[in-house]
């Protein structure tokens, strides 16, 4: 049996333990803000294979009895740049969400803003043992199917972090969710696979464990951005989640209540406040300020006239008092937001998107509240936009149900919910592809 196998088998039993005992740590360290919410669990969930194969499969209650933020340090374009910075920033928030809950949490499950996500699509079919007719889908069929599915040449350096099946078909009939009782000969499986730079997941791992924690589950930010941002109607017909951070720009597609794609741009709202601060040679914290209170990127007649305060503590008092219009804010931040949006858009169109029954696109994280944003990115992206807010969690203070906590809270239903991934299955030995996890998550058996 591969390490790969073992070693995500025991990250799961660690999050069943963690639910068991009652509490869980969410860890979203991101490139503006280090976010830590924890969860207590009302119920035990069910076990996996009760209530079929695919999304929320294993239901539980949750509520959030703690949550803290701090300002990240040492982190860019998602990845960790300075281990001792980060560190402190993750004992921050941490100690600051268990003083909250009055509690101490052993177990973390964290998600992966950088990274670079890359997605493919796997397929893989067998036979079905039972005579000419066949016979009844059983477990270990769905473990042979998932194990059929041919691993792609994704490269040195890079490691899997999602493996979901996302369709099952059975002689044929595509569409199934869980084909277990099934009778026929031939059962085909598509799964999504979706691999990150190795060094940015072992960085994030490592910054875990010098906190002292146990690491019970990793996950994408564009996945659990998606999660907490999209309803329910969206994932099936067909969305696009774009989570617009500081550092980075997620994206993820969903359809039939499974993510197919996601993706990443190395660039986001960090991008526009540095341009602001180049271009009216300020600090950052006060380019910052001005983005957030008079920011946005559609002008209109009257923003020639109306005419912003820099401020500033410099001591010259002709350069402290400087004004600029709120045009000329919009004409610095306008490119920039663009740039973005053209390159996700580049990324949609490599994915298909625009083959999909729906091609509504919602937009989330802290840049997303830009104004005006929405209205530029329906030009640009030619669907139709909405932004989104994350689902309410009970207990989730109201400071946190801004955008901007999109990922940690969709962690939090991924931690209570998690969908079915490859490593669920018990698949025997002798039915595990070697050749395609001798090399997948290699950092399991290096740093584990």
């Amino acid at each position: 049996m591969t390490d790969l196998y073992r070693k995500q088998r025991a990250m799961r039993q660690l999050r069943r333990s963690a639910m068991q005992r009652g509490v869980v740590a969410i860890l979203d360290v991101g490139s503006a803000k280090i976010a830590c919410l924890i969860l207590r669990f009302d119920g035990p969930s069910q076990p996996r294979g009760e209530d079929g194969v695919g999304p929320m499969a294993g239901q539980a209650g949750f509520r959030v009895i703690g949550a803290a933020t701090t300002r990240a340090r040492g982190v860019e374009f998602g990845e960790i740049a300075a281990m001792p910075e980060t560190e402190r920033a993750v004992r921050t928030a941490l100690q600051a969400a268990q003083k909250m809950a009055q509690i101490r949490v052993d177990h973390v499950i964290a998600c992966l803003s950088g990274g670079g996500p890359r997605s493919y699509g796997l397929a893989g079919n067998v036979e079905v043992p039972g005579g000419p007719m066949g016979g009844a889908v059983a477990e270990l069929d769905i473990s042979r199917v998932l194990a059929a599915c041919e691993v792609p040449d994704y490269g040195e350096g890079r490691e899997v972090l999602h493996a979901q099946p996302v369709n099952f078909a059975l002689d044929g009939r595509s569409g199934l969710a869980d084909p277990r009782g099934q009778t026929g000969r031939t059962l085909a499986c598509d799964m999504h696979l979706l691999t990150v730079d190795a060094r940015a997941l072992q960085n994030t791992v490592h910054c875990i464990e010098r906190c002292d924690l146990e690491l019970a589950g990793v996950a994408s930010s564009a996945y659990t951005a998606g999660l907490s941002s999209l309803v329910e109607d969206e994932q099936e017909l067909g969305a696009a989640c774009i989570d617009m951070g500081a550092g980075a720009t997620g994206l993820s597609i969903f359809i039939k209540k499974h993510m197919i794609y996601a993706d990443s741009v190395r660039l986001g709202g960090a991008h526009v406040t540095s341009d602001i601060a180049k271009g009216l040679q300020v600090p950052l914290a006060t380019a910052e300020r001005i983005k957030t209170l008079f920011g946005g990127v559609v002008a209109t007649g009257v923003d020639d006239r109306e005419m912003i305060e820099i401020g500033g503590d410099s001591g010259d008092w002709e350069r402290d008092r400087r004004t600029v219009s709120r045009a000329e804010l919009i004409g610095i931040m306008r490119p920039r937001v663009e740039e973005i949006l053209e390159e996700v858009r580049a990324r949609l169109d490599a994915a298909g998107f625009d083959h999909l029954p729906s091609q509504s696109i919602v937009l989330t994280g802290g840049a997303s509240q830009i104004p005006g944003l929405d209205g530029l990115a329906a030009r640009i992206l030619g669907s139709q936009v909405r932004l989104g807010r994350p689902l309410r969690v009970q207990g989730l203070p109201q400071a946190a149900t801004g955008p901007e906590f999109a990922s940690a809270v969709g962690l939090s239903l991924f931690a209570a919910h998690p969908q079915d991934e490859w490593w669920d299955f018990d698949a025997a030995p002798s039915t595990y592809p070697e050749r395609s996890l001798r090399r997948a998550l290699r950092w399991f058996r290096d740093h584990w």
